[in-house]
């Protein structure tokens, strides 16, 4: 080990481990003490040393108590050292499909002098770390090597691979950074395979995710009541060994991290620290990509096939508007990483659709409602479509109010769906003049008001306008209940239908499909912010079927409207002024000056 760094961080390590291993080895004890005591009591007869009815009572207590003991410690180990451990859901690449990453990761393996890597895998997030699957449910069995010698007559060996830890590679670095930077950053990553092959450290790491993975056992539902009482006790027992060696395992793990970057400080430290820079920088522009742009898309059963692609143009974009990232521009000269992959597409489209699934849920393959679509098809597949449902979802609990439509003779369809009727519903009369918001007339069923309420919670207005708390007029509040009881409507149809099966892969097996979506990107949006999101969308498509507009995509800012080519302004401050006001006067003159006619039909999906 190299520095005085590293070598007390390997030292710190190892004692960890250690005293880890010592918490496995009092459990072992504390397991054996009755047989012990048993096997004293024994040898006190053998020797007529314990004699007598009492001493005969307890050599049989003590027996029953030490065999009961030994089944338990049995089947608490046997459950933990067979549980499988948690794992990420990765897209593994092969080492046909991108030789020269691997040959450039093991080459920074040699420079480390450590062992390289077993495998290398795409992680949909900005981050990358050593994962170990040596567990025996990950490694699938192999034969003997062909340069092992063979003897003739005997049968062939069959053994459990162990092989190094994964790489796990986050997608955004390799479209986004140079091959200097990915090198750079991933020293200090491929230098913890050292750690991994110290046999101490690897036995603890073993034994807390044996622990971690038995607790999940203990937890997992649909049991009978005794079986569910056994494994009740299994979890208590893992928990509680848990909680004797957490801390333990991570100094151990902090440990192994400063002897890693230690390792790793004399190889591309210069370009490591400029590296870093980018990955803050990717960072944000794959989080704003996500919430953004992929978002609206998957929420209209449509999954963009290039969001690494995206990635690369959000952050250019934001090169080009940034002054303070101006600089980041000129490097965008260089080899990017992802020439180290053989078909950087089909591995970007897998990643693609893994993200669609961990952050909204989506199906695992394609369909006729969970499409793929490209960023050229973007604004017509997405961007039109999202606004024309938003708008005929608005008409439709309109309709349900008993909102009479704008009835204008000069248009070619009077009563058709138009952004005028919105404005004089959402318009707030005077005080002295003011009607009555008239009662729904195709009210909403009791299921849906209770399923909206438990969706979205008493403060997103789901059941009532009393419920919310964002400043909004009457009408305003009404109309926001009513979209959000009919999305939750739709979303509950839409759950009910098979929404596909598991892709079956290399990793399909280490993560369940129930869970999904594990990290979703936004919690439900409020009364409030659907009204606004559903007036805009009435808004954009008006200016598209009156004014000439077209829908277009901001890498940064998502779907965007675009008048004369150029991008539309704000529309927020004045579609929240009618909504919290009922004042539409900036809306309307903002509709002038644009050319938009509001009494004109739209058109609808």
């Amino acid at each position: 080990m190299t520095g005085t760094g590293g070598e007390l961080g390997a030292r710190a390590a190892r004692s960890r481990a250690l005293a880890v291993l010592r918490v496995r080895s009092r459990a072992l004890a504390v397991a054996l003490l009755p047989a012990a005591a048993e096997v004293i009591l024994l040898t006190g007869a053998a020797t007529g040393q314990f004699t007598g009815q009492g001493w005969d009572t307890a050599r049989w207590v003590v027996g029953v108590l030490a065999v009961l003991v030994l089944l338990a410690a049995a089947g608490i180990a046997l459950v933990v050292a067979r549980a499988r451990p948690a794992a990420s859901p990765t897209v593994p690449v092969s080492e046909g499909s991108a030789p020269d990453l691997y040959r450039m990761v093991r080459e920074l393996a040699d420079r480390l002098d450590v062992p390289a890597p077993s495998a290398i895998a795409l992680t949909p997030d900005c981050d990358s770390w050593l994962e170990d699957r040596t567990h025996p449910a990950h490694a699938p069995p192999v034969t003997r090597a062909h340069d092992e010698p063979v003897i003739p007559g005997a049968r062939p060996e069959r053994r459990l691979a162990v092989p190094a830890p994964v790489l796990v590679i986050g997608s955004p670095f390799l479209w986004w950074m140079r091959v200097a930077e990915l090198r750079a950053v991933l020293a200090p990553v491929v230098a913890g395979t050292g750690p991994s092959a110290q046999p101490d450290i690897a036995a603890a790491r073993r034994f807390v995710r044996g622990l971690d993975a038995a607790v999940a056992v203990a937890d997992a539902p649909g049991r009978g009541p005794l079986t569910r009482g056994v494994y009740a006790a299994l979890g208590r027992v893992a928990r509680l060994l848990l909680r004797g060696c957490r801390e333990h395992a991570a100094l151990m793990e902090r440990g192994v991290a400063t002897a890693a970057a230690e390792r790793a400080h004399a190889v591309d430290y210069g370009p490591r620290i400029a590296a870093q820079e980018q990955v803050g920088l990717a960072y944000a522009g794959w989080d704003r990509l996500l919430t953004k742009v992929a978002l609206p898309a998957w929420r209209m059963g449509r999954w963009p096939s290039r969001l690494d692609v995206g990635v690369a143009a959000a952050l250019t974009e934001l090169s080009r508007r940034d002054r303070l990232a101006d600089g980041f521009a000129a490097r965008l000269g260089e080899r990017p990483a992802c020439d180290l992959l053989e078909e950087p597409g089909a591995v970007d489209e897998a990643v693609s659709l893994l993200t669609a699934r961990l952050f909204h849920g989506g199906p695992a393959e394609s369909g006729p409602s969970w499409a793929p679509v490209d960023w050229q098809a973007y604004p017509e597949e997405v961007v039109d479509r999202t606004w024309r449902a938003e708008a005929a979802r608005l008409h439709r609990v309109l309709d349900s109010l008993g909102v009479s439509p704008s009835l204008d003779p000069a248009t070619p369809d009077p009563g058709g769906p138009t952004l005028a009727r919105v404005l004089d519903h959402l318009t707030e009369p005077a005080a002295d003049t003011a009607p009555t918001v008239p009662a729904p007339t195709a009210p909403l069923d009791d299921e849906d008001n209770e399923d909206t309420e438990d969706r979205e919670g008493k403060a997103d207005t789901p059941g009532g306008a009393e419920a919310d708390p964002d400043p909004a007029t009457e009408r305003s509040a009404l109309l926001a209940a009513g979209l959000s009881a009919a999305l939750a409507r739709e979303e509950r149809e839409e759950s009910a239908v098979p929404r596909g099966v598991r892709a079956q892969g290399p990793d399909s097996a280490l993560w369940e499909d129930g869970d999904l979506p594990l990290f979703p990107l936004q919690p439900p949006r409020t009364g409030r912010e659907l009204l606004a999101a559903h007036i805009t969308a009435m808004i954009c498509c008006a200016a598209v079927d009156t004014a000439g507009a077209a829908p277009g995509l901001d890498w940064l800012d998502g779907p965007t409207l675009l008048l004369d080519g150029e991008r539309a302004a704000d529309l927020t401050p004045k579609v929240l002024s009618l909504i919290e006001e009922g004042d539409p006067a900036p809306l309307r003159a903002w509709l002038a000056e644009s050319g938009i006619r509001p009494e004109k039909p739209v058109r609808l999906v």
